[in-house]
């Protein structure tokens, strides 16, 4: 199964990818680990990447998907992958339909993990965190014993500066943005696969092997 795994900040993608690969096998690629592996290996494309980043650059469109064809090309490629994070625009994604088809593979669905923004909204800006342990909280889904204490430690809770509601809302704007143009080349090339996450976990995911099952 060739997928791609889509959503806004907090809607759940990072734990739904855990589970379809963890059920199906297929590798989990993110656009971060793919730059990282390229650089670390020394390729060419690696090396190229590289040079943007350290100066504060995009990495050009020819040089990421390049790197995506190099990844994507690997052996455990070879009965499928979930590519997260990729890619980011239409013109990126029309250079991945022209990709498969040189590698005689397509996609099979472009799943949208769909939350409400308001929900996104409160999922995000409800994350506390105890900074001596570390320990993770959520006003709504995980709150501590006592409002605003460590349940571990009883030191104060804080928040992150992306947690924050002004950082939140430009995140989720920025994010909205760049979303809508892809969502709608894929709803008009027919791969896009609305999936409700805001429901529990588990409920999510069984919409989504639901629609991985009959694919198979």
């Amino acid at each position: 199964m060739n997928l791609i795994l889509m959503g806004l900040p907090g809607a759940g993608k990072g734990t739904q990818a855990e589970k379809i690969v963890e059920k199906y096998g297929v590798p989990h690629i993110s656009t971060g680990d793919m730059f990282r592996a390229a650089i670390k290996n020394g390729t060419d494309l690696g090396l190229k990447a590289k040079s943007y980043m350290d100066e504060g650059a995009l990495v050009p469109d020819e040089v990421t998907i390049g790197i995506v064809r190099e990844r994507l090309s690997q052996d455990d490629c070879s009965d499928g992958f979930l590519l997260d994070g990729f890619p980011r625009t239409p013109a990126q994604a029309d250079a991945l339909e022209n990709m498969l088809s040189d590698m005689n593979r397509r996609l099979d669905h472009v799943i949208y993990i769909e939350v409400a923004r308001e929900d996104l909204f409160k999922r995000l800006t409800g994350r506390w965190i105890c900074p001596d342990c570390g320990a993770a909280y959520h006003e709504i889904f995980n709150p501590p014993e006592e409002a605003g204490k460590c349940d571990k430690d009883g030191s104060q809770l804080i928040q992150r500066d992306d947690d924050k509601p002004e950082t939140v809302d430009k995140r989720l704007d920025v994010n909205l943005e760049q979303t809508k143009p892809l969502v709608d080349f894929y709803s008009e090339k027919g791969y896009l696969r609305r999936i409700d996450g805001s429901r529990e976990i588990n409920v999510v995911f069984q919409d989504v092997d639901a629609l991985l099952q009959e694919s198979r």
